[in-house]
This record gives structure tokens, C-alpha cells and sequence, in this order.
């Protein structure tokens, strides 16, 4: 549950790329205190893509506004499930910096954009990570939705995929985060992926097959601060 709310922002152009993968693979990268989740029998690696919009103290007249990009799993934690975070990607250079400095979080500095793509409402996503001493990684990709929109039921996929409340992230030590906002609209996708280097510089080999796609409609998200696990 959601204690104070620290912070307010609004997440847009959101994607979400998801392979199922062998539980094991996930468990033996995961730091202590954290177990891998899985749904039906899968782990699941996932690259999310969105753009963090007017991100500002709760109160606060204006915001940053700057993309983001992830890799992910799914995991049981001493606090409950939630996603864990092998790398959040940003074009914010204060925001990286701090989260580094006060956490040794991964967060790492990249170029960034997400641009309309198309009369379509579709969106073209590039990433190209300059943080110095660190993998490098590219993302390069463009997405729509298709079909009728909807919100996942409890239990599917959908849901364990995209309905996460709560995150985790090592650095110095391990660390969690609480969320807080309405059910996603979600609807299914196609993304062209030119380009996308997140697995090799976490050290896992590309999954098998072709990804699930969803897109998500923008959505007001509340945030508490990252708290010691």
C-alpha cells in the first residue's frame, strides 16, 4: 500500500515487450531476498518504453518531462510481489545522478527520444545509453496498438505482466518503491524493433520468439520514496 505520495507524474507512449523464459535463467541473477514469480510455469523478461511527463513533488507548479526505458522481471520480495528492475534508462542527467549517488541504483544516462510516428498514433522509440563504465545499450523501435481497449482481468497474464504496484532494485543494498494508480488501458500491439541490446548488456542471451505487445494509454501515477528493503 501506498504511504505518502511523494511524488506525481503522468507515464505516456507506454509499451511493454514480454518473453516468457525458463524460471531458472531469471533466479540465478537475482539478488538475495528475492525470488522469481511466474505465471502458468514462466518467468518473463520484459523491456518497458514510456515517457515520464510533468514528474514534480506532490504540490509542486511544474515538472520534467523525459522517456524511459527498462528491462524487467517479476519476482517475490520480503514485501510482497513486484517487478524488479535490471536497468531503468533515462534522459534526465539529475535524476540518474541522484538515484546512483544516494542508492548505487541502476539507472544509467541515455539519449532519448519518443516521437509521433505516422498518421496512425503510432510512436518510434530510440534509446543510446552514454553512461561511461557501463555495457553499453540501444533500443530503436516503433509501436501501435490494434484491436478494442481493455483492462486485464485478475489472474491473466495481462495482469502478472502489467499490474505491479510495488518494484525492487539493488544497488548498495536492495531496495523497494511503492506505486499507486488506476488499472491500465491496455490495448494489443505491434512494434517493429530495429534494435534492442537490453539482454545482452544484463548478461542474458535473447530470448526465444517473438514478444508480447501491449500498448498502454497514458495514465496519473502517484509514488512514494524508495525505502531500504
Amino acid at each position: 500500500m501506498l504511504g505518502r505520495r511523494w511524488l506525481e507524474m503522468t507515464w505516456r507512449d507506454g509499451l511493454f515487450l514480454h518473453w516468457p523464459v525458463d524460471p531458472a535463467v531469471v533466479d540465478e541473477t537475482l539478488p538475495e531476498g528475492l525470488s522469481v514469480a511466474t505465471h502458468d510455469g514462466e518467468a518473463y523478461l520484459g523491456v518497458v518504453a514510456f515517457v515520464m511527463e510533468d514528474i514534480r513533488p506532490r504540490g509542486a507548479p511544474v515538472g520534467l518531462t523525459f522517456p524511459e526505458l527498462n528491462l524487467r522481471t517479476y519476482v517475490e520480495g520480503p514485501e510482497g510481489p513486484g517487478v524488479y528492475f535490471y536497468n531503468l534508462d533515462a534522459d534526465d542527467r539529475l535524476g540518474v545522478a541522484v538515484a546512483r549517488r544516494l542508492f548505487a541504483l541502476p539507472y544509467y544516462r541515455a539519449e532519448m527520444s519518443a516521437a509521433a510516428a505516422g498518421d496512425d498514433g503510432g510512436v518510434r522509440f530510440r534509446s543510446r545509453r552514454t553512461h561511461r563504465g557501463v555495457p553499453s545499450a540501444r533500443f530503436d523501435a516503433t509501436y501501435g496498438s490494434t484491436g478494442e481497449a481493455f483492462t486485464a482481468d485478475s489472474g491473466s497474464l495481462a495482469a502478472f505482466l502489467v499490474e505491479n504496484y510495488r518494484f525492487y532494485a539493488h544497488g548498495n543494498r536492495l531496495y523497494r518503491g511503492e506505486i499507486a494508480h488506476e488499472p491500465w488501458t491496455l490495448r494489443e500491439g505491434t512494434a517493429e524493433v530495429r534494435e534492442n541490446t537490453l539482454f545482452a548488456a544484463n548478461g542474458f542471451e535473447r530470448p526465444d520468439g517473438e514478444p508480447i505487445v501491449h500498448s498502454a494509454e497514458r495514465i496519473d501515477v502517484s509514488a512514494d520514496r524508495i525505502r531500504r528493503v
